[in-house]
């Protein structure tokens, strides 16, 4: 389907009518997936659920992240990792069912697509589970716009998009847009009126146009490179940022780039590729602009035992933005499998969720660099997703 190409006009800040009130508290939300694992060989293994769980984090306190409350619900770590996101005034989160897990006739336990969408409710103390919407297969990828009225989600396996409205603490679908691609990410622009979409097998971007709880694909389609994973959009929404993982979502030993969209050019265009380590999983830019970071998965998990590019730990690239430059900063060590990645409101602090050890790691931005506080956030269970906001 082919749409009409509309002038490309890129808004700065929020748009009019965005929600007057802050969220408070600042939520960070987790979840915990304990069906999916990797054997010595690096295979893929499924397991019955032992205990999936949500969390959510007070991050007043960007240095001392506090647990206010946790729901068992199930997520998956077969992402990506945004599966998950907060509204702009922390009043509901959305977290997607992507995958469930089943035992067959021979005993073996296999995965298949889900299509549930939980709808919880935040601001009234404990986190509460208030509704429970059907998507599309898999969903994945989620974004919620700046003014909170609009919902985006991602349906991996269903190659869809579902658009939903938000009303106060009432979500409900109100279109499906059908692709012919693999959806797996989703980035709203500053406008709220255009998105971005990260097409994992078709190894481009693409752009939507949604009003009135409508989406359409546009004409624009940008090539990024093999199988990106995470998109971003810059604050200002200057740039596009995209997470290319280079091997479907595995390791390789192979180095793979964060992509660097103009977003401000007309037509919109791919202009740079940054190096960012082995298969780049989670992305996020900075409340402030300046800076953007990535979860690098090093084969910490995801590697035959004893290959050349297995390492123990994972990694967090740190990229600095300054006007149309995007460059590495350099790389600090996290746990192991590192996915899910998320800046504090303030943007001092970045935390890591590192699903192979359990933990949240808690870094401190000096300048240009991250220092590790060594104040890991113990979990219980393996961290798939990592999430404030939805940007």
């Amino acid at each position: 389907m082919k749409h009409h190409l509309i002038p490309w006009l890129v808004a700065g800040g929020l748009i009019a009518g965005a929600p007057a009130h802050a969220a408070d508290p600042p939520v960070m939300v987790a979840g915990i997936d304990t069906k999916f694992w990797f054997d010595d060989a690096g295979g893929r293994v499924s397991r019955p659920d032992t205990g999936d769980l949500v969390q959510f984090y007070d991050v007043s306190d960007g240095a001392r992240p506090r647990l206010i409350g946790a729901l068992p619900l199930t997520n998956s770590v077969v992402g990506p990792p945004t599966n998950l996101a907060v509204a702009p005034d922390g009043r509901l989160a959305l977290v997607a069912s992507s995958i469930v897990t089943e035992k067959g006739a021979d005993g073996v336990w296999s995965s298949k697509p889900d299509n549930r969408l939980w709808v919880v409710a935040l601001g009234e103390g404990t986190p509460r589970l208030a509704a429970t919407l059907t998507v599309g297969a898999q969903p994945s990828g989620i974004a919620i716009s700046p003014d909170g009225r609009t919902a985006l989600v991602a349906n991996r396996a269903g190659k869809s998009i579902s658009v939903l409205s938000i009303q106060g603490p009432d979500v409900s679908v109100t279109d499906t847009l059908a692709l012919d691609e693999v959806p797996v990410s989703v980035a709203f622009l500053p406008d709220g009126k255009r998105a971005l979409v990260a097409s994992f097998s078709g190894h481009r971007v693409l752009v939507l146009d949604v009003a009135d709880g409508h989406a359409r694909r546009t004409s624009l389609a940008l090539p990024v490179g093999l199988w990106p994973y995470s998109v971003a959009v810059t604050p200002d929404g200057r740039h596009g940022l995209v997470g290319i993982t280079g091997n479907q979502a595995t390791s390789d030993g192979s180095l793979d780039p964060v992509v660097v969209l103009d977003l401000k050019a007309d037509p919109p265009r791919t202009v740079d590729y940054v190096t960012a380590g082995d298969a780049v999983e989670g992305l996020v830019a900075s409340p402030d602009g300046r800076h953007a970071a990535a979860t690098i998965l090093p084969g910490s998990l995801d590697a035959p035992k004893g290959a050349w590019y297995r390492h123990e730990a994972g990694s967090v690239a740190l990229l600095t933005i300054d006007g149309n430059r995007v460059a590495l900063a350099g790389r600090t060590e996290v746990g192991a499998f590192p996915e899910g990645i998320a800046f504090s409101p303030d943007g001092r602090f970045v935390y890591a969720g590192n699903f192979a050890s359990n933990s949240i790691s808690v870094l401190k931005l000096d300048g240009d660099g991250l220092v590790d506080t060594h104040a890991d956030i113990r979990l219980p269970g393996p961290p798939a997703a990592l999430r404030i906001g939805s940007q």
